[in-house]
Formats: structure tokens, C-alpha cells, sequence
């Protein structure tokens, strides 16, 4: 019985030994690794120039938000946050969409067609002309002489009208009218998109992480499901007078912007030359940007279809409609006009083009 005791208590401390022992391995190898990790440390501080520091430094700085918003979009939480603001989320896509519409509204206008031609330099004399490169034929430019640059340059409703091939009539003036109600839309809907979206992102603030607002907001935005606002005015088409010398040594153009400023001046322009005379249903209207705000005025800011205002919906587009439409040979006269949210404005035209 002794014997076995004797036993048990050699095996006992033969397993205590080996277990010492190998405690005894780890902890010189942990402590081998931290003498390693401090001995790097101290030839990083000690040995290298101080721009060293600042590039891990700024590595550490660089590297921790994306290693953050990496893990953060992945995360359930977001994903309940990204659901609770679909609907609005959607909301502001839609009216994205419609004003991306809206900018392919303006009219088919470019300069009258005088057919094909190219020029070839056949001299025997080595000369530049630079700027025969400049003689850009395209449906918006239109090749003229000198003086007729110079005369579009002063009267440019004018000379855009003879050459660019706009007929004095009273569908030019109302396709114009159109131009601007639509391009009028665009600019209010861009600054009202823009706020509605700065809000909604304003009342999330608190619940996402301050690394992801100050160093990932733009991917935030997409993330939440977003789409890129074009807030620039490139959809505004651009009808250039162009002269280039027959030498091909000067040139020079003159740039008519269609602007809503320019818009509106050419309607008033068309209204003066055409002359309207006084109608059956009253004097014609002009569609002009002071009769959309005295519409929208009437209506008290309120849609005539859904009855939803400014009021219900802070940034809500409104729109100047029709009633009865100018291709069903309806008038633009304050009695068949009406005030429609963008929302309406946009089923209504669905409608009608399905008819």
C-alpha cells in the first residue's frame, strides 16, 4: 500500500514538473516576443527619422475609419437603420428620376442644314491654319461670317431665332413656355432634393458612429441607397456662332445659353413679333416665371389633385399644369392652369401619353 503511495506521488510530481517546465518554455517565449516587439519599437522611435513616425501615423490614421465603415455597413444595426428610411430613401430617387426627365424636355432646335462639305489645303505653301480645326459643323453650332457673329453677340434672340431655324408661330411659343415650366421645375427640384436629403440624413445622425459621418459620409450615402444629384446645369443646351477666317488664322464665337433668364426673355421676344390678338377665351397668357409663382400663389401652394402642400410636406416640388393639355389644344391662360405636386404632374402625363 506504501509502495503505490510512493508511486502515485513520483507520477504526481513528474506531471508537475513537465507542466512547470513547459509554463516555464511560454513564458520565455512570450517574453522573447515582447523583447522583439519592444526592441522594433525602440528602432522605430530611436532610429528613424521623425517623417517615419509621421507616415505610421498617418497609416494608423488613414487605415482605422475604412477598417471601421468596413465592419459598421455589414452590420445588422445598419441594416435596420437602411430599412427604417426606405420609403423616404425611395421618395427621393423617384423625384431624381423625374427630374432627370425633365432636363430632356427642351425642343429640337439646331441650325438650318446647308448641306456637307470639306475643305482640303491644296497649296503649295506650308501654312497653319490653326483654326480651320475650330470649324465644328453640329446641330447647335452654325457657321457664319464675321459680321453675323458679331450681330448675334448684340442681338442674340434675334439672330438665334433667323438661324436657328425657329419659326414665329404659336407653337414655338409654346413649346418654349414648356421649356421653361420644366426647366424652372428642375432648378427648384435640385435645391429641394438637396434638402430633403440633407434632413433625413440630419435626423440619423445621432444613431451612426461619428467615424463613419466625419470620414465615410459619401459612402454613407450611397450605402443607405441614394442616388448621385447632378446639381449641375450641363442639361441647359448651348447654341454656339462660330466664324473662322477663310485663312484659317482667327476665329470667333458667340455662345447663346438657354437659360431660364434667356427663356423667359425669349418668350416675351416670340410674343412681341408674333402679335396675338385677343382670342374667344380672353387674352393668351405667357408662361412666364412670374405667372408660375401667381399660380402656385392661388392655388395656395396646395395640389389641386392630391391636396398636399408645402405645409404637409416641407420639401414638396409644385408644379404649373395644364389642364387641358397644349397638344389636346389647350391654352395657357390662368383659368386652364392648375397647381400639381410633381407626384400627380407625373401620373397625369403618364396618362395622357397612354392614351
Amino acid at each position: 500500500m506504501r509502495k503505490k503511495q510512493e508511486t502515485s506521488l513520483i507520477v504526481l510530481g513528474v506531471i508537475f514538473a513537465i507542466i512547470f517546465g513547459v509554463i516555464k518554455i511560454i513564458i520565455e517565449v512570450i517574453s522573447k516576443i515582447v523583447e522583439l516587439i519592444s526592441a522594433i519599437i525602440s528602432l522605430i522611435i530611436f532610429n528613424i527619422e521623425p517623417i517615419g513616425i509621421i507616415i505610421l501615423i498617418c497609416g494608423l490614421l488613414f487605415l482605422t475609419p475604412r477598417i471601421f465603415s468596413f465592419f459598421y455597413f455589414r452590420s445588422n444595426k445598419f441594416k435596420i437603420l437602411k430599412d427604417s428610411i426606405s420609403k423616404h430613401t425611395k421618395n427621393c430617387n423617384d423625384l431624381n428620376h423625374y427630374i432627370g426627365e425633365l432636363k430632356c424636355s427642351y425642343v429640337n432646335i439646331s441650325s438650318y442644314d446647308f448641306g456637307q462639305s470639306r475643305m482640303v489645303d491644296t497649296s503649295n505653301y506650308n501654312f497653319n491654319r490653326r483654326e480651320w480645326n475650330k470649324d465644328i459643323r453640329n446641330s447647335r453650332t452654325h457657321l457664319c461670317s464675321a459680321s453675323v457673329c458679331k450681330n448675334a453677340s448684340i442681338q442674340p434672340l434675334k439672330y438665334f431665332c433667323k438661324y436657328f431655324d425657329v419659326e414665329m408661330n404659336e407653337q414655338s411659343l409654346s413649346n418654349f413656355e414648356g421649356v421653361l415650366n420644366d426647366f424652372m421645375s428642375v432648378e427648384e427640384g435640385k435645391v429641394l432634393l438637396q434638402h430633403e436629403r440633407d434632413e433625413l440624413l440630419c435626423s440619423i445622425n445621432k444613431s451612426i458612429p461619428w467615424l463613419i459621418t466625419s470620414f465615410s459620409k459619401n459612402k454613407l450615402i450611397k450605402k443607405l441607397g441614394f442616388e448621385d444629384i447632378d446639381l449641375s446645369d450641363l442639361y441647359i443646351p448651348i447654341f454656339t456662332f462660330q466664324y473662322v477666317s477663310p485663312g484659317g488664322n482667327s476665329s470667333f464665337s458667340c455662345n447663346f445659353k438657354l437659360t431660364i433668364v434667356n427663356l423667359n426673355k425669349l418668350i416675351i421676344y416670340l410674343n412681341d413679333v408674333i402679335k396675338w390678338r385677343a382670342t374667344i377665351a380672353g387674352q393668351r397668357a405667357l408662361m412666364t416665371s412670374k405667372l408660375r409663382k401667381k399660380i402656385k400663389k392661388r392655388d395656395n401652394y396646395t395640389c389641386c389633385e392630391c391636396n398636399l402642400s408645402i405645409e404637409d410636406e416641407q420639401n414638396l416640388l409644385l408644379e404649373i399644369d395644364h389642364i387641358i393639355p397644349l397638344s389636346k389644344g389647350g391654352l395657357t391662360t390662368e383659368d386652364n392652369l392648375q397647381t400639381l405636386c410633381w407626384r400627380c404632374n407625373r401620373t397625369k402625363g403618364s396618362k395622357i401619353e397612354n392614351r
